[in-house]
């Protein structure tokens, strides 16, 4: 009995071996303005809107820092703010899923946006990269969009 648990570990190890794998290997993409956070959150939603999508979460994550801070015994501040924004495009999403069903682990799409304590009026946007590869490539595109459209409309 015990080498049949030992085997099945070791089986499950091997198996999600790959996933580990790729989780260490998260890339993330941004770009900074030297605007108003106010101003490039604007543009952000009005980014992903105008590509015909909703946006189905706003986090206000620099919020939840600074409220949380003495709780967890932090001293150092590290945004001025920090918000991010979860959407999806329910035809982006199925081609890519229909391609690769694991590809929900990338469902909703992430932008972010902060403004560091040390470095004010200087904003940074972003989003984390799905590999590359198959139909991920259309949503790393979609991302990009609209990442550069908000930083152009400055």
């Amino acid at each position: 009995m015990k080498l049949h648990i030992k085997a099945l570990c070791l089986s499950l190890l091997i198996a999600l071996t790959p996933f580990a794998a790729s989780a260490a290997d998260d890339v993330y993409t941004t770009t900074t303005q030297e605007q108003s956070f106010a101003d490039v959150v604007t543009a952000i939603e009005n980014g992903i809107i105008n590509q015909g999508l909703k946006i189905d979460y706003h986090g206000f994550i620099g919020d939840m820092l600074k409220r949380t801070a003495a709780d967890v015994g932090a001293n150092k501040v590290l945004y001025s703010d920090a918000e991010f924004f979860t959407f999806c495009s329910a035809v982006m999403s199925r081609n890519v899923m229909e391609a690769e069903i694991t590809d929900i682990a990338y469902c909703p799409y992430v932008i972010f946006v902060y403004e560091a304590a040390d470095t004010p009026n200087t904003v940074t946007i972003g989003f984390r990269q799905l590999p590359e590869g198959g139909e991920r490539k259309s949503v790393n595109m979609l991302l990009r969009e609209i990442v550069d459209s908000a930083a152009e409309g400055f």
